[in-house]
C-alpha cells in the first residue's frame, strides 16, 4: 500500500555486518560459543543460588534477576542474528522488529535498575549493617525488582510506540544486526526531532538516575570502608563490592558510548561494535566476574562439586 511517496514497511532487512562467508562462518561460531556460555552461566547462576542456603540473601536475590534479565535481552537479539549468519534471507517481519526492539530495550532498562538497587543494598550492608535485615526486607527487594521490571516496560513500551509511529519512505534495510532505535530511526523521512529528543531523555535519564544512586551509594561505602582501623577488614569489606563495581563499570560505560555520544557517518558501523559487546559480551561476563570475584559463590559452587563428584 502507497501513500503518496510512502511506502507500508511489512518486512526489514537487516544488513547485518556484510561480511564475506568465510569470516561468517568464523562470527557465526565465535558468537554461539558466547551465547551458550552467558545461557549456561547464567542459568548456573540462578540454579546455584536457589540451591545454596547461604546465597539467601538480598545481594543474591537481585543476582538472581540480573542473571535472568541478561537471559532475556541478549536472547531477543542473538538468535536472529546467527540466524542470519546461516541463511541468506535477511529479513525480518514488521512486528517481529517491533517485538525485538520492545524486549531488548525493556529487559536492557531493567538491568541499570537492577544494579542500581545492588548498589543500595551493599550500601545499607556495610554502611548500616546493624539495620540491613530490616531495612532489606523481603517486601522491599521485591519492591526494587518490580519497580525494575514496571520502569523498563514503561520505557520500551515509550521508545517503541514512537520508533515505529514514524513514516519509512527511503528504505526497509536497517545498517544494524538487530533492530534498535537509532538505526531504525534513520529509515524514517518523517520529523525524528521528537524521536531523537525522547530517546536522549529517556536513556539519560535511566542512565544518570541509576548511575547517581550507584556513586552516592560508593561514596559512602568509601568513607565507611576508610574509617575501618585493620587492612583486613577494609580488603573483606571492599572485596563484596568489586564484582558489582565490575559490572556497573562496563555496563554503563557502553551502553553510555552507544546512545549518548553525537551521530556521525561512522556512529552507526561503532554502535554495531559497541552493541556486540553490550548485548552479547556483557551478558556472558556478568557470571564469570560474580563467579570468579566473589568467595561465597565459589564457595557454594565447592559445596556442589562434592556433592555430586
Amino acid at each position: 500500500m502507497t501513500h503518496g511517496n510512502c511506502t507500508e514497511v511489512t518486512e526489514f532487512i537487516l544488513l547485518g555486518f556484510g561480511a564475506q562467508h568465510r569470516i561468517r562462518l568464523v562470527l557465526l561460531l565465535v558468537f554461539l560459543l558466547i551465547y551458550m556460555t552467558s545461557i549456561v552461566g547464567n542459568i548456573g547462576m540462578i540454579l546455584l543460588i536457589k540451591a545454596d542456603s547461604r546465597l539467601q540473601t538480598p545481594m543474591y536475590f537481585f543476582l538472581q534477576h540480573l542473571a535472568f534479565v541478561d537471559i532475556c535481552y541478549t536472547s531477543a537479539i542473538t538468535p536472529k542474528m546467527l540466524q542470519k549468519f546461516m541463511s541468506e534471507n535477511k529479513s525480518i517481519s514488521f512486528m517481529g522488529c517491533v517485538m525485538q526492539l520492545w524486549v531488548y530495550a525493556a529487559f536492557a532498562t531493567n538491568d541499570c535498575y537492577l544494579l542500581a538497587a545492588m548498589a543500595v543494598d551493599r550500601y545499607v550492608a556495610i554502611c548500616n549493617p546493624l539495620h540491613y535485615p530490616i531495612v532489606m526486607s523481603r517486601i522491599v527487594c521485591l519492591q526494587l525488582v518490580a519497580g525494575s521490571y514496571l520502569m523498563g516496560s514503561i520505557n520500551s513500551s515509550v521508545q517503541t510506540g514512537f520508533t515505529f509511529s514514524v513514516s519509512f519512505c527511503k528504505s526497509n534495510m536497517i545498517n544494524h544486526f538487530f533492530c534498535d532505535v537509532p538505526p531504525i530511526l534513520a529509515l524514517s523521512c518523517s520529523k525524528i526531532d521528537i524521536n531523537i529528543m525522547l530517546l536522549t531523555v529517556f536513556v539519560g535519564f535511566n542512565l544518570m538516575s541509576t548511575v547517581l544512586v550507584i556513586i552516592i551509594s560508593y561514596i559512602n561505602i568509601l568513607t565507611t570502608i576508610l574509617k575501618i582501623p585493620s587492612t583486613s577488614g577494609r580488603k573483606k569489606a571492599f572485596s563484596t563490592c568489586a564484582s558489582h563495581l565490575s559490572a556497573v563499570t562496563i555496563f554503563h560505560g557502553t551502553l553510555s558510548y552507544m546512545y549518548l555520544q553525537p551521530h556521525s557517518n561512522n556512529s552507526q558501523e561503532n554502535m554495531k561494535i559497541a552493541s556486540i559487546f553490550y548485548g552479547i559480551v556483557i551478558p556472558m561476563l556478568n557470571p564469570l566476574i560474580y563467579s570468579l570475584r566473589n568467595k561465597e559463590v565459589k564457595e557454594a559452587l565447592k559445596a556442589i562439586r562434592k556433592k555430586f563428584f
